[in-house]
């Protein structure tokens, strides 16, 4: 196979990916930012960086992981960086979805965006995402002893934040 030919295979199988993927880490992007439009940058910049790294991603154990840890790292330097001059809305923009309790969802959309930056990840990836602590660990740079334990505060400050909503929509 010539060099041509390597390179064509490997921008195809890169463009699969990225068409797979993209979906799924928009979701998830969406829960941690609460913006669809910021998601949708932020999913770009990731798979803009992941074409980059393109041959070392493919040859991972896990490009998906992969590719969501830099995702993960891209969100929380935005957070880092984000400039002064935009103020969040706090509303979620309308999306189409199939869920079995409108209120329930809303209720816990709301109640992420009012967490931290650093507890929202953590919860999305473990609990939305349905993550391994490893994986969650991994994605954050974090030990997984401190997955665990952020995961737990961050249950905690969810449960205070949300109140006594959740219950009530819990068992409609």
């Amino acid at each position: 196979m010539s060099r041509s030919e390597r390179k064509h295979a490997r921008y195809a199988a890169y463009r699969e990916f990225a068409a797979a993927r993209s979906g799924p880490m928009t979701r998830m992007a969406c829960l941690l930012t609460g913006d669809w439009h910021l998601a949708e940058d932020l999913v770009q910049e990731t798979l803009a960086k992941v074409y980059v790294s393109w041959k070392r991603v493919s040859a991972a154990n896990s490009p998906n992981a992969y590719a969501d840890a830099i995702l993960m790292r891209t969100f929380l330097s935005y957070r880092r960086k984000r400039s002064a001059g935009e103020t969040p809305t706090g509303r979620v923009p309308e999306t189409a979805y199939d869920a079995d309790d409108p209120g329930l969802r809303l209720t816990l959309l709301d109640g992420l965006a009012q967490l931290s930056d650093r507890d929202r990840a953590v919860l999305v990836l473990r609990y939305w995402e349905d993550r391994s602590v490893e994986e969650a660990a991994l994605a954050l740079r974090l030990t997984p002893a401190a997955v665990r334990l952020q995961s737990f505060r961050a249950l905690r400050r969810l449960r205070a934040v949300i109140g006594d909503q959740l219950p009530e929509l819990a068992h409609r």
